[in-house]
C-alpha cells in the first residue's frame, strides 16, 4: 500500500479523559461549540486548543466527524502542518 505525506497525521485521538478528539477548521469547531456538541480541546496546560474538539458520550457522531477530520488534515497544505 503506498502512503502518501498526510499518511502520517492523524487528526484524531483519545485524551487521557477517555473525551474522542478531533482537529478541524476552526469556523467548524466553533460552531460545534456554539451548539454544544462537543467543547475546546484543554490538553492539560490551561490552554484551549481552537482548532481541537473534545466530545464525550456516544461514538455514533464519532465516525462522521472523524471523516471530517480526516479531510480537513488531507487537504491542508504540508507547509501549513509543520508550523
Amino acid at each position: 500500500m503506498k502512503r502518501t505525506r498526510t499518511a502520517a497525521i492523524d487528526p484524531t485521538m483519545m485524551s487521557s479523559k477517555g473525551k474522542f478528539v478531533v482537529k478541524l477548521p476552526k469556523d467548524r469547531v466553533d460552531e460545534l461549540v456554539r451548539l454544544r456538541l462537543g467543547e475546546y480541546f484543554d490538553p492539560g496546560h490551561g490552554r484551549v486548543m481552537k482548532e481541537w474538539l473534545a466530545l464525550e458520550g456516544g461514538a455514533a457522531s464519532w465516525v462522521e466527524l472523524a471523516k471530517e477530520a480526516h479531510g480537513f488534515a488531507r487537504d491542508v497544505p504540508a507547509r501549513a502542518r509543520k508550523r
